[in-house]
């Protein structure tokens, strides 16, 4: 099950280093592994992102992370004291295939963000 991206290179593309580092890296870290500087004051603690591949037989479970990021995936109580980024995430959209063959328009700020995350992964 994999993601299709079906558009080009945007003009004025975000930057998922920052906005990472705007959305995440407070509880996530800088380099991912759940030890930013409000994980402490934190429960749960915020979850290791760079094992994301490992935890999922070796494939991104970029479906699952981007629905997290968004809020639609709270179906764990893991999950449930982070943030809802969907409206923060507004804007230019793309057509994704998300494995069902059907093009749904995804925010390319989302996008962005899922393939940050991916790139964190332990190798």
């Amino acid at each position: 099950l994999g993601v299709v991206i079906m558009a080009c290179t945007l003009p004025g593309q975000p930057d998922p280093g920052r906005l990472y580092s705007e959305n995440c890296a407070a509880c996530h870290g800088s380099s991912g592994t759940g030890d930013g500087p409000m994980a402490a004051a934190l429960s749960p603690k915020p979850s290791d992102l760079t094992t994301l591949t490992m935890r999922n037989g070796g494939i991104f479970p970029r479906i699952s992370v981007m629905s997290t990021i968004d809020g639609y995936n709270r179906a764990t109580l893991e999950r449930a004291s982070m943030p809802r980024f969907g409206d923060f995430l507004e804007g230019n959209l793309v057509p994704v295939d998300l494995g069902d063959g059907v093009l749904t328009p995804t925010p390319v700020d989302l996008l962005a963000l899922a393939d940050y995350v991916e790139s964190l992964q332990q190798k």
